[in-house]
């Protein structure tokens, strides 16, 4: 079996980052109708709100894997870092799951080595 083209690695990164980029939307609209303001605890708030703005950030960078050199390699980090970092924070704030806090810095390096693979 042959392996799969860069193009249709790199198409294939572009579906996920616009159905994240979907997702984050959505969230988004449930951060701003309905979490904002049924918590109170201001710290909870600015972690939602940085795992939105990260996870609508990466996913627009998911857009651009077509035009990687290694859209796999590039597209797996960031689509891993992004569930781990988001992710995380996401239920750390909704679910006040602050156990899964130590993943927060393994998706954000995740993330950066991401950027580093789409440079290359």
């Amino acid at each position: 079996m042959a392996a799969p083209s860069v193009q249709s690695v790199g198409m294939l990164f572009l579906r996920i980052g616009a159905l994240s980029g979907a997702t984050a939307v959505c969230l988004g609209a449930y951060g701003a109708h309905t979490f904002k303001n049924n918590v109170q605890d201001p710290h909870r708030k600015m972690v939602f709100d940085t795992a939105n703005k990260y996870h609508f950030l990466h996913s627009l960078v998911l857009l651009a894997m077509p035009l990687a050199r290694k859209p796999l390699w590039a597209g797996s980090l960031i689509t891993a870092g992004m569930a781990l970092f988001s992710g995380s924070c996401y239920l750390q704030s909704i679910y006040e799951m602050d156990s899964l806090r130590r993943f927060t810095p393994m998706g954000g390096m995740l993330l950066i080595v991401g950027w580093i693979a789409l440079a290359l």
